[in-house]
C-alpha cells in the first residue's frame, strides 16, 4: 500500500469531499486488491440501488471525519 494519505486537512469542503471519496475507494483497493476481481464485481454492483446507497453512506461517514478535522461546521 503506498504511503498517499498525510493529512485529513482539505483547503475547501470540495476538496473534502473529494477526499473522502478518495477514502472510500483506497478502503476497496485495499480490501480486494485483484483489480481483475473488481472489475468483475463492478458489473453487478453498478445496477444494485441498494449497493450504490451503501457507497453513498460509507462516503459520507468519511467526509464526517474529514468535516471534523477541518472544524467544517463551525
Amino acid at each position: 500500500m503506498s504511503d498517499w494519505l498525510k493529512s485529513l486537512k482539505t483547503p475547501t469542503p470540495q476538496k473534502g469531499y473529494e477526499l473522502a471519496i478518495k477514502l472510500a475507494r483506497e478502503g476497496v483497493v485495499y480490501t480486494q486488491p485483484s483489480a481483475e476481481v473488481r472489475k468483475k464485481l463492478r458489473k453487478k454492483y453498478a445496477r444494485d440501488a441498494d449497493s450504490l446507497i451503501m457507497v453513498s453512506e460509507v462516503i459520507a461517514i468519511h467526509f464526517q471525519t474529514v468535516a471534523a478535522a477541518n472544524n467544517y461546521w463551525k
